[in-house]
């Protein structure tokens, strides 16, 4: 079989299964909290394995790799800034062993998290220093055969863009997504409209954007409307949603949605018009074949409003759904998005 790319995968579906969580998933089979899971790619590189195994067998077309803390910033916490080319290289070795045995495209992305530090002029981090931390972790990905690089949970501007200047040098193409909050902002109060901006005007490089993580399936949504209302029509999104909303039980952090609820989200995104569709925290191989077996079986609909996404998926949280409809940036039910007008083209 030919080697594909999420360029080919992409022009022949119409939509993309991405993988579910890693580090909640590696808790249920030893991980202990304030491990880095990037060291099982060293120590128990079976148990990396078997959850790419599974994430594949359920039905994704994209693995992201063991790789999310891996950059030296992370791995300093860990005593393990000096591994940063041998466990992202060890992560990509596996999640590309994994893609290859079977028979089928499998598209390996180099997992890439924040560097946990704020760059100036906020915190001490220079933009030179965080670039080439990023460039660092990307070479070392891309050395070891990932297909793209996949920037996740970012919340700045600034380390976005970093992100993107680093990435850029290993020549692959980029997906890059954001998490965004209870108010429909990041953590650093980017909107989606501005985080779109910020790919047209400084990541050329990137095939791919969207929201992963954040608070739970319907604020996701949500921010997945607003990125739409905006987008243009060949731009492709990505959404990566945490499985329900995270609770603290008995000492451990448990998310309530159930295969079923990400079924529905799954269908939900595909609708607005997202292409690349993923879980993210608390997201197991169960949701994701239950997410696959969902598309594949009901008909595209239009794209929801607000009282459809309730009824579905729970709701918004109150910053979330007044930040939204104070910007116009729900679809009005009937497959129209009520801010057309002032959606913006590609110079």
């Amino acid at each position: 079989m030919s080697k594909a790319t999420l360029h080919t995968l992409l022009k022949d579906k119409d939509w993309l299964i991405a993988d579910g969580a890693t580090g909640t998933n590696y808790f249920a089979n030893g991980l202990q909290a304030g491990d880095a899971p990037e060291l099982w790619n060293i120590d128990y590189p079976d148990r990396v394995a078997s959850l790419h195994h599974d994430f594949i067998a359920s039905g994704a077309d994209i693995i992201l790799t063991n790789s999310f803390g891996g950059s030296s910033s992370r791995l300093k916490l860990h005593g393990s800034e000096d591994r940063v080319v041998e466990l992202n290289q060890a992560a990509a070795g596996i999640a590309r062993r994994e893609a290859d045995s079977v028979d089928r495209p499998i598209i390996v992305a180099g997992s890439i998290g924040p560097t946990g530090d704020l760059i100036e002029p906020l915190g001490e981090l220079s933009t030179e220093d965080a670039v080439n931390i990023f460039a660092q972790q990307a070479n070392a990905l891309a050395e070891a055969g990932v297909d793209v690089i996949w920037l996740e949970t970012m919340s700045s501007s600034e380390e976005l863009i970093a992100a993107g200047v680093g990435s850029s040098k290993t020549g692959l193409p980029v997906v890059a997504t954001m998490t965004f909050d209870t108010k429909g902002r990041t953590m650093m109060g980017l909107s989606p409209e501005q985080l779109i901006d910020i790919y047209r005007a400084n990541m050329s490089d990137t095939i791919a954007y969207g929201a992963n993580c954040g608070v739970g399936a319907s604020d996701l949504v949500g921010t997945m409307l607003a990125m739409r209302a905006y987008s243009t029509d060949d731009e492709i999104l990505v959404a990566k949603s945490n499985c329900g909303i995270p609770q603290f039980v008995d000492g451990e952090i448990i998310y309530d949605g159930t295969p079923e609820l990400m079924a529905e989200y799954a269908c939900l995104v595909r609708d607005i018009g997202v292409r690349i569709i993923g879980g993210c925290c608390g997201t197991t191989p169960e949701h994701i074949r239950a997410m696959r077996s969902t598309l594949e079986s009901r008909p595209a609909e239009p794209p929801p409003d607000v009282e459809k996404l309730v009824r579905l998926l729970g709701p918004l949280s109150e910053g979330a759904e007044k930040f939204y409809n104070a910007n116009n940036q729900i679809s009005d039910g009937n497959g129209k998005r009520v801010n057309e007008s002032r959606r913006r083209r590609r110079n």
